[in-house]
């Protein structure tokens, strides 16, 4: 039971599960916003560009019935007349035409906002399968576009019906008046009907627009095993990351035994600590060039004998360095007089090993300033 509760899905998509649909161009649409827009926008177009039309396409339709002899019985002259006045014809109803083009391809954005994606071009079989195209068609959305697309069309030629019955009187009088009279009537009537029309096309929209939303949420609902996999792949799959992070330490660990062969000393705890030291005359404080404990601070002591590196024992000097002081980092403030008295023990030795004469004395018992010994026991 637990099992079939992960696979329904449930939960609201995740903001990567959207982006990705987004980039698919699976996004809300209404139709009916873009269906309302356009008789808006035709309706608004006719209103402003109206007489304008009228006038030019009267023009042309004089134009066109008048023909002398001569152009009549030349079938070059009758074609070179014929597409000038398409081309004169067209030129009219360009704006209109442009301006129901600009509204076409805007009003979607009012829903989903600019997209641009190239997956609907793809080509899938699946669009072309006449099974799945039967299976959509039969399914419960598609059962829900009939009803609805019933509904419209109930609601529409109602209100159409009754636009009609009403202007039922002033169409038949169309019959009565001067030519110019009447078509400037008629694109009254037409108007007024376009607005109506709008109207109860702006009601469906305003119903159709939030049950999209709540569809493509729907659509895009993810189980908990979705979830739980997608999760695992935005963060990485925990063994290989583990796996990464081993291969960086021993990365990071084997620049830093490079770096022993390098130091200018190596403090020790004895066993437990080693911190490996350089400092030269272009360092403004001495530098912790490797660090470890047990295994590897035994690994580091080892490398220091080989490459002849002087090893000191300081417990309390080893222990606050590797608490206080990271790999590359400059050894605090507070131990810059611990760490002086071991510089200059090591190169008191160093000059002895290379010049010889009086031996250095023992390095005595290094102290660190109260609160630097994490080993340290207070009152």
């Amino acid at each position: 039971m637990a099992e079939e509760n992960d696979q329904e899905r449930t939960e609201e998509a995740s903001e990567q599960r959207l982006e990705k649909a987004r980039e698919d161009g699976q996004v809300a649409r209404s139709q009916e916003l873009t269906t309302f827009a356009m008789m808006v926008a035709a309706a608004a177009g006719l209103w402003w560009m109206g007489g304008q039309l009228f006038h030019r396409m009267s023009n042309l339709v004089r134009e066109g019935l008048r023909i002398d002899a001569a152009t009549a019985f030349d079938p070059t002259q009758m074609m070179t007349r014929m597409n000038m006045l398409s081309i004169e014809g067209m030129m009219t109803i360009a704006p209109f035409l442009l301006l129901l083009l600009v509204v076409a391809l805007a009003a979607p954005q009012l829903l989903s906002g600019w997209l641009f994606s190239t997956e609907a071009l793809r080509f899938d079989f699946s669009r072309i399968d006449p099974m799945a195209g039967i299976g959509r068609v039969f399914s419960w959305r598609g059962v829900g576009e009939l009803i609805k697309a019933l509904l419209k069309s109930t609601l529409v030629g109602l209100i159409g019906a009754l636009i009609v019955w009403h202007y039922r009187e002033p169409l038949l009088h169309l019959a009565s008046l001067p030519l110019e009279s009447g078509i400037v009537e008629l694109g009254r009537i037409v108007g007024s009907s376009f607005l109506m029309l709008a109207g109860v096309l702006a009601v469906v929209a305003v119903a159709d627009v939030p049950f999209q939303l709540w569809r493509h949420a729907d659509e895009l609902k993810m189980s908990r095993e979705e979830l739980r996999q997608e999760m695992k792949e935005s963060d990485g799959n925990p063994e290989m990351k583990a796996a990464i992070r081993a291969q960086q330490r021993e990365m990071a660990r084997r620049r830093m035994m490079a770096e022993v062969p390098n130091a200018s000393v190596i403090v020790t705890n004895p066993t437990h600590y080693a911190v490996a030291l350089r400092y030269d005359e272009t360092m403004r404080a001495p530098r912790v060039v490797a660090k470890g404990a047990d295994l590897i601070a035994a690994k580091i002591r080892e490398l220091g004998a080989e490459h002849h590196v002087p090893v000191l024992e300081a417990p309390a000097l080893a222990r606050a360095i590797f608490r206080h002081a990271e790999i590359n980092e400059e050894v605090p403030a507070q131990l810059y007089t611990a760490v002086a008295e071991v510089l200059a023990y090591v190169f008191q030795l160093n000059s002895w090993r290379e010049h010889g004469g009086l031996v250095p004395h023992p390095l005595p018992e290094i102290a660190v300033p109260a609160g630097m010994d994490p080993n340290e026991v207070t009152a």
